[in-house]
């Protein structure tokens, strides 16, 4: 069966929209849940192997985990409770 793939950049910069407003308003948890989600609809071509795709395309999806990563980080240390003096 094939898939349709032309609502993949939508569902991307859908949940990209979403996590920028949830760090906005500081729950950066679900910011980063949000990002992860967002990388799971490439919005490239996903038939593209990764070799073969251009360098901007990976630097940003790269980017885009490393976003990820730190507001994932950023909630753990902001709410860690052996952290606190």
């Amino acid at each position: 069966m094939k898939h349709s793939t032309w609502i993949y950049p939508f569902l991307y910069a859908g949940f990209t929209l979403l996590a920028l407003y949830k760090s906005i308003i500081g729950e950066f948890g679900d910011a980063a849940m949000h990002l992860g989600i967002a990388l799971a609809f490439d919005p490239f071509n996903p038939t593209v192997s990764w070799k073969n795709r251009p360098l901007w395309q990976r630097a940003w999806l790269v980017i885009h985990l490393a976003l990820c990563a730190a507001a994932f980080g950023f909630e753990v240390g902001t709410y860690d409770s052996s952290a606190k003096g």
